[in-house]
């Protein structure tokens, strides 16, 4: 069993940075391939990013490449999502997953064993 903790959405201006973390409770957590994903009002959660067991291999949705980075910390149980030069469309409610799905990287939901709670991301214009 693995718990899911999500931090450091907020309200930020168009052009500016925010940095999520999502902690994870247990012993096994380099078992899993973490992904973030986000849902705006009205929409369905889409995938954004998602990194290997060891950190060596990222991916990214093509809205987000080149201004978002995913990272992790094995040792602090812990993966982080740097965001910049963010959009008002990137406002949404952000998840962190875990999956123990084999095969390329899981970028969709349901390949995903564990959910955070979700944080909010609001980016003014």
């Amino acid at each position: 069993q693995v718990q899911l903790v999500e931090s450091g959405g907020g309200l930020v201006q168009a052009g500016g940075s925010l940095r999520l973390s999502c902690a994870a409770s247990g012993r096994t957590f380099s078992s899993y391939r973490m992904g973030w994903f986000r849902q705006a009002p009205g929409k369905e959660r889409e995938f954004v990013a998602g990194i290997s067991w060891s950190g060596g291999s990222t991916y990214y949705a093509g809205s987000v490449k080149g201004r978002f980075t995913i990272s992790r910390d094995n040792a602090k149980n812990t993966v982080y999502l740097q965001m910049n030069s963010l959009k008002p469309e990137d406002t949404a409610v952000y998840y962190c997953g875990g999956s123990q799905a084999m095969g390329v990287m899981p970028s969709i939901s349901y390949e995903y064993d564990y959910w955070g709670q979700g944080t909010q991301v609001t980016v003014s214009s």
